[in-house]
């Protein structure tokens, strides 16, 4: 199975082998929400795989 690059290129994988990525719904429609729900969607996400979906989502390097 191919790998789905256009996603794998958002992710970031630590030296621990944690998968970091960002949060969803952050493109617009901030401004009404407070400063800091704005703050906390900045902030990295964990995600969390089943082992075919990491390979799926991931190059083969990892």
């Amino acid at each position: 199975m191919k790998t789905n690059n256009s996603f794998s290129k958002r992710l970031r994988v630590t030296k621990n082998g944690k998968i970091i990525g960002r949060k969803a719904g952050q493109n617009h429609f901030n401004a009404k929400e407070s400063r800091g729900k704005q703050l906390l969607k900045k902030r990295a996400n964990f995600l969390i795989f089943k082992n075919k979906d990491r390979a799926r989502f991931l190059s083969n390097t990892y």
